[in-house]
């Protein structure tokens, strides 16, 4: 199966992270700050307490430098960032995070 152009962009991915981490009873948050930038795109509220920090990229794409730094502080005072630039990156973090996925209504 081919994958089309739109699925692999980073606007396509991100929805489709907010929709799944809706599916599951959780909140994803656009996280923004002006004053800063290199953070993470999405925070991901779980249910127990989960808390996701998500870099999303189109699919082959990476972090650039900055956000590198950004993402080592994070984890340097124990918050991990996960980068997912593909449908199939969000399900397996969703999956190993709470283990399981919820379907999609209208898929």
């Amino acid at each position: 199966m081919t994958t089309k152009t739109y699925e692999k962009s980073e606007k396509y991915i991100e929805r489709y992270l907010v929709r799944r981490v809706e599916a599951l009873g959780g909140i994803c948050l656009k996280y923004s700050n002006m004053n800063q930038t290199g953070y993470p795109d999405r925070l991901c509220l779980l249910p127990g307490g989960v808390t996701l920090w998500v870099e999303l990229k189109s699919k082959g794409c990476h972090p650039s430098r900055l956000q590198e730094i950004r993402f080592l502080e994070m984890k340097s005072i124990g918050h991990p960032v996960y980068v997912c630039d593909s449908i199939e990156s969000v399900n397996k973090l969703l999956f190993e995070t709470i283990g399981r996925i919820t379907p999609l209504t209208n898929e």
